[in-house]
């Protein structure tokens, strides 16, 4: 078996797994050894089935990880022995800004430059545009985040955890107007911003796409291309442990 590794550092249990298997970057199944941003660094560079290992790093969440570095015995002897499954998380967002396309893991991100920028919301049905909210929005920006990136950015601004693949969360960040609450949509919808006074930075992932200036706009949808994760059966770590281990781990911070 081949094996692809995205490491967050040159962890000493990671010889265990260059003694064996083929370490290529070509690899079947690919190793984010780290947190959550390894995971979302391993997803932008592979397209197959992503397997997290968490470091056990002080503050070093892991939120889609069911084993870790201490774990790494059990690992090998899983994967030569064919112990795992490929489940398939989500599809991934397409991010759309002049006429090129971005594909975010966690979210795309709106953010002020300066004191705030405004912007309005609208879905695109049928090649046109509907307004969703009838007035601009102004403020720290807006947050249009995956399944997967509500548990990141998305939680700590107040949006919510969701727990169903494919649909995306529009988080409002320190906006003014009457209605501040977070929308979620399914798969079928196609978001778009447009930015309507001052200017506004573009981000996907962390990484910055451009700064926005007024009558600039981008689109958002869910995209065809597909995360998949693998998986131990007698590994899966639930959704309140986890939320109980990454609590713990920051206590300790």
């Amino acid at each position: 078996m081949k094996i692809k590794i995205v490491s967050k550092k040159n962890y000493r249990q990671l010889k265990e797994i260059y003694a064996s298997f083929d370490v290529s970057s070509k690899g079947s199944i690919c190793l984010a050894v780290g947190g959550d941003g390894t995971f979302v660094r391993a997803a932008k560079q592979y397209e197959g089935p992503i397997l997290p290992i968490r470091s056990e790093e002080s503050g070093s969440i892991g939120y889609y990880s069911d084993v870790s570095l201490n774990d790494i015995d059990f690992v090998i002897k899983s994967l030569k022995s064919g112990s795992y499954y490929i489940e398939k998380l989500e599809n991934k967002m397409e991010v759309s800004f002049n006429g090129k396309r971005y594909y975010a893991v966690n979210e795309a991100l709106l953010h002020n430059t300066l004191e705030e920028v405004s912007f309005k919301i609208y879905e695109l049905r049928g090649g046109k545009r509907y307004e969703i909210y009838p007035y601009v929005m102004s403020g720290d920006g807006i947050l249009i985040t995956s399944s997967i990136g509500s548990t990141a950015y998305n939680k700590s601004a107040g949006g919510p955890i969701m727990l169903i693949p494919n649909a995306m969360c529009l988080t409002f960040l320190n906006v003014d107007g009457p209605y501040k609450n977070p929308i979620v949509v399914d798969s079928s919808r196609v978001i778009e911003v447009e930015v309507v006074k001052y200017n506004g930075q573009l981000r996907y992932d962390g990484e910055v796409i451009k700064t926005l200036k007024p009558k600039d706009s981008f689109r958002v949808r869910v995209s065809e291309k597909e995360l998949k994760i693998v998986r131990f059966k007698k590994r899966r770590e639930e959704l309140a442990r986890k939320l109980d281990r990454i609590i713990r781990s920051r206590m300790a911070v």
